[in-house]
């Protein structure tokens, strides 16, 4: 059972909550981790092969990345609680979490690892071909598409660094862009427009991602001035239009910024509040990399370690 006032309680899981969780255990403090309803696992469960994580020559699918992480979390000692937290207290030392099912957990720390989620098109055959083409991170999934026609959508920096990433495996890559010009840095901009391969959709947007059973096969465009339609062929569609960031039940108890991700003390973990701790991708705006979040959760572990100790 869990105690009735718990060390730690890490809310979210994938691979920053696990990390956490497994460093710790290890460490001989009894973490709680609650690894939510729906998203148990993080963006990786919906992950096919994934080839960059270091340990795995030959990939590992991400659900089993996951499962793997998680069965080590068990093993040194993690209460894990299939829950969503709904309401936070973080205002003094003894923490409050309110579950779903409105249950009360109370603790001396807690380690926020939420994640962000992708922004999606919203559009016909984007769900369908999630994991068959459709894709929203080019250095998880580029290498799939090796000499294959590629498109990337979105205009920022984000995106036009995915496509200049993608040239160098794709035949080709088109940029689709609901403006007539880049929102890109000028310097990213000009490289991508002196890529030979990398051409431009500009005035439109997606209005459908179609294919077959092997997947994408091409995408229907729409011009947002004339409203004419076309269509390229290509083999995957990479989704670079931002994230959003799963801290909403955090506003008004830690310092999130401009965009809604966590504010922590770096090179610490630590955020605004004394006792709550940060890590992944609800902290990471920038890389938003399944290695970078684990080893966020191992800082985050380490110093809630220390806190629990005295030494901060």
């Amino acid at each position: 059972m869990i105690d009735s006032i718990n060390d730690v309680i890490i809310i979210g899981s994938g691979p920053a909550g696990y990390t956490a969780a497994i460093y710790l255990g290890r460490a001989g403090i009894k973490p709680v981790l609650i690894s939510g309803l729906l998203d148990s696992g993080g963006a990786l469960m919906n992950t096919g092969l994934v080839e960059n994580y270091a340990g795995f020559p030959d990939g590992i699918p991400g659900p089993e990345l996951m499962q793997n992480m998680q069965s080590q979390a068990k093993k040194f000692n993690t209460d894990i609680l299939v829950d969503d937290v709904i309401e936070v207290d973080f205002a003094s030392d003894i923490k409050t979490l309110t579950l779903s099912d409105n249950s009360i957990l109370k603790t001396k720390a807690v380690i926020v690892t939420t994640g962000a989620k992708y922004r999606h098109l919203g559009v016909l055959g984007e769900d369908e071909f999630a994991g068959k083409g459709v894709s929203y991170c080019a250095t998880c999934d580029g290498f799939f598409f090796k000499d294959k026609a590629v498109a990337v959508v979105g205009g920022g920096d984000t995106a036009v660094g995915e496509a200049i990433f993608l040239s160098s495996l794709a035949s080709k890559v088109t940029i689709i862009h609901r403006r007539d010009q880049l929102r890109a840095t000028a310097t990213i901009a000009a490289k991508a427009k002196s890529i030979p391969n990398i051409e431009f959709a500009w005035d439109s947007i997606v209005e459908e991602v179609k294919g077959d059973d092997a997947g994408v096969k091409s995408l229907e465009l729409k011009n947002v001035h004339s409203l004419a339609k076309s269509q390229i062929d290509c083999s995957g569609v990479f989704v670079a239009i931002g994230h959003n960031p799963s801290t909403g039940i955090f506003r008004g108890k830690l310092k999130l910024n401009d965009l809604g991700y966590v504010i922590v003390n770096s090179p610490s973990t630590a955020t605004s509040q004394l006792g709550v701790f940060a890590a992944g991708d609800c902290v990471d705006s920038k890389y938003r990399q399944a290695i970078i979040a684990a080893a966020s959760g191992a800082k985050a572990a380490l110093d809630v370690d220390e806190f629990l100790k005295g030494v901060v």
